[in-house]
């Protein structure tokens, strides 16, 4: 009888154990209900280097959270560079951490697409869209074009004739941007020719002549502008952006190309968050979005504001794929 309630007593405890643990599993990897608060520092991971969008945006937002008081806990940004953001989504993947969340934008659509990534948006959890960039087309202030009709009925009579050059891989970010407002003003965008220049040399090359079209974001233009060395042909936002500099850079649309392309930004976290974990995130960044801080912020980069919640946000998502999906099976960068 005494062996026996041992036992009982040691099955009893193991019991215990391992619901503890299972406890801390749950919490850790954000299974469970109820309402949801971190209880140690929360780190956002930008999936890319220093300097460019997503790092901007994932400090920005940090920054904001913590000086406006908004969240408790200590905010860390850290930088996961490689394969046009799949290592930083593999090791959000890893860590299934309700603690570590990431920012993103349409290579999360384009780079699963295209086959260099095995992650998609569906193995995430979506938690709010914060922001919309934009893209610009520049060219070296002594380019012979002034603006993009000039540009692209020169690449309407032969697309090859014009080297574009972008900072992103073929079929991501700056190559897609520009293919989707020319395929719209009627240039064959498979004949189109794009180069890389991942280590940051796009500006570079656009100023030393190997290239002659730059397609990146509208606020690594304005420096160049503002000292007289480049010239944006035209963005692809809906209307003008506001901006001593900014406000001088035409609309695609302004120039009888109906066409946008919007670089949305926003965060993600892991694939299994818990609905308590999701409105913890989505509330925090909400009031991020409607500070004074972030607005001055958005004004600073020429962002506009396009905060949209975890369900509106996956909606947006799944339309976006589908959309983007047509432009890169037309170009032939879709991996089967």
């Amino acid at each position: 009888m005494k062996k026996h309630l041992l036992g009982l007593s040691f099955l009893l405890m193991m019991g215990m154990m391992l619901a503890a643990c299972s406890g801390d599993s749950n919490q850790a990897s954000g299974e469970g209900d109820g309402e949801w608060s971190p209880e140690k520092p929360v780190e956002i991971v930008a999936p890319a280097g220093a300097g460019g969008g997503w790092d901007t945006t994932a400090r920005s937002v940090g920054k904001v959270l913590e000086e406006e008081g908004i969240m408790e806990q200590n905010i860390g940004v850290v930088n996961k560079e490689g394969g046009g953001g799949a290592v930083g989504w593999s090791y959000i993947n890893s860590q299934n951490n309700p603690h570590n969340i990431f920012v993103s934008s349409p290579p999360l659509i384009f780079v699963p697409l295209n086959g260099q990534s095995d992650l998609s948006h569906k193995d995430f959890t979506p938690l709010a869209n914060m922001i919309a960039d934009y893209g610009a087309f520049a060219v070296a202030e002594d380019a012979k074009w002034e603006n993009l009709s000039e540009l692209f009925d020169d690449m309407k009579d032969d697309p090859s004739s014009v080297t574009v050059v972008g900072t992103s891989s073929p079929g991501s970010m700056d190559h897609m941007q520009f293919v989707s407002i020319a395929k719209k003003a009627g240039v064959d965008i498979k004949k189109i020719r794009y180069v890389s220049a991942q280590d940051g040399g796009g500006m570079t090359q656009i100023l030393n002549g190997s290239a002659d079209v730059y397609s990146t974001g509208i606020a690594e233009t304005v420096e160049q502008v503002k000292a007289g060395k480049v010239r944006v042909l035209g963005i692809t936002a809906e209307e003008r952006i506001e901006g001593d500099v900014l406000s001088t850079f035409p609309t695609a649309k302004e120039q009888g190309i109906d066409a946008t392309f919007v670089n949305w930004r926003g965060f993600f976290g892991p694939g299994d968050m818990t609905e308590g974990q999701v409105a913890y995130y989505e509330e925090k960044l909400k009031e991020v979005s409607d500070s004074d801080a972030f607005a001055e912020i958005r004004k600073n980069y020429g962002w506009n504001e396009m905060y949209m919640n975890s369900e509106e946000y996956a909606k947006f998502l799944d339309e976006q794929k589908e959309e983007l999906s047509g432009l890169m099976e037309e170009l032939g960068l879709v991996s089967n």
